[in-house]
């Protein structure tokens, strides 16, 4: 079997994406599929991956990223593949897997970040004159919204909703296949001793209470939410909780914040770290008061190991928590007054060991595993059906 897979990016740094991508070309290697990777990323060279990199060379990055899929789709017009497997938009897909979700949904999400209305009103305004929101609603419309288009792969129910919503694609062309991880293997004494080793670093006393937030986009996941309420954790006499902002972000602003709403003693900015492993296995519980998630990684990753979550339904991961059983699931998140009493009642050891086995049972389908299997057998389906575009 023969793939096109188109990424643009493939770099691990860049988020869940990405890192779900890698490990779903290393899968598909291993079941012996030859894979075509065009994307603009150098990734290590590994035996068997054949990578074409392909320049989006131009002026700004909006251009670079319009001549990559113009030349993407050339390139993939002089060869012959079994299936062309498009997760960056490209007009030649036969599979089209939209990871980050829709462009469209992304959009009205990004605007639904502003608390005011004008404000909202004014973005939405702006976004009029973005060449690059332009460029990519177009070519989205033509893949989603035109009969003839690609299956779509939904990694949860979100993203089919709103492959529906914005663009009434058919049931027929629609495939969920949920998102899948594959968490490291762990021995119990690694484990505490990566606890432990964490706590130590950052001064978190065992019996604490340590709540991690795991995020690039700040903004985005809900960084300002939850300082918020942990402001409001704070002015209830609550002490023991302590917290870690793992990821990269402007740290001066939320410093800033942080010091401004005066929980900058029970909380700390990590940066990036390529350690969020031991995070995790230091971690009481993880919030993701998240405006946008199609799928989180993150979640996904905690639920697999053990660690109970509080995300909100823009989160795709959401459809694999039990509200209140296996964690917590917000409604709206701005709602920083539940958040703070969602987290208030995980302070409890007993309540966290009962969440955190059900969270564990929760996650042992969403290996990443299943997921490549579930495309496997797609690809299968693509070419003796005949439905090849």
């Amino acid at each position: 079997m023969k793939i096109a897979l188109v990424s643009e990016w493939v770099d691990a740094w860049r988020g869940g994406a990405e890192t779900s991508t890698l490990q779903f070309i290393h899968w598909l290697m291993d079941r012996g599929v030859e894979i075509h990777l065009f994307t603009r990323s150098r990734p290590s060279p590994t035996p068997g991956l054949h990578v074409h990199t392909v320049s989006g060379a131009a002026m700004s990055r909006t251009r670079k990223t319009v001549t990559f899929m113009h030349r993407v789709d050339k390139l993939i017009k002089t060869q012959s593949f079994d299936v062309v497997h498009a997760i960056s938009p490209c007009r030649t897909a036969d599979l089209y897997q939209p990871r980050g979700g829709t462009v469209a949904e992304s959009i009205e999400r990004n605007i639904a970040l502003r608390s005011n209305g004008a404000v909202r009103s004014f973005k939405r305004y702006l976004n009029h004159f973005n060449f690059k929101q332009r460029y990519m609603l177009a070519i989205e419309r033509k893949l989603l919204g035109e009969a003839d288009g690609p299956v779509v792969v939904a990694i949860s129910d979100y993203v089919v909703s709103q492959l529906k919503r914005h663009y009434d694609v058919p049931d027929a062309r629609i495939r969920k296949i949920y998102n899948g991880v594959d968490p490291t293997p762990v021995s119990e004494e690694d484990r505490e001793r990566e606890r432990t080793a964490v706590r130590r670093e950052f001064g978190i006393a065992g019996d604490d209470c340590l709540v991690i937030l795991i995020a690039h986009n700040f903004r985005l996941k809900g960084v300002e939410s939850w300082m918020e309420a942990l402001a409001k954790l704070l002015a209830r006499g609550v002490r023991n909780v302590r917290s870690l902002v793992i990821g990269k972000g402007d740290a001066k602003r939320w410093h800033t914040a942080a010091a401004r709403l005066g929980v900058d003693a029970h909380l700390t900015f990590t940066g990036p770290t390529d350690r969020v492993d031991a995070f995790r296995h230091a971690a009481d519980l993880l919030v993701h008061p998240t405006f946008y998630d199609p799928c989180s990684r993150v979640v996904l990753e905690s639920l697999a190991d053990g660690l109970p979550c509080v995300t909100t339904r823009w989160d795709g991961a959401s459809e694999m928590i039990e509200d209140g059983t296996s964690g917590f699931v917000l409604d709206d998140p701005r709602d920083v007054q539940t958040l703070a009493d969602r987290v208030d009642a995980l302070r409890d050891a007993a309540l966290r060991r009962r969440f955190g086995e059900a969270a564990r049972v929760a996650g042992e389908g969403i290996t990443m595993a299943r997921h490549a299997e579930k495309m496997f057998d797609l690809y299968e389906e693509l070419i003796h059906s005949g439905a090849r575009r």
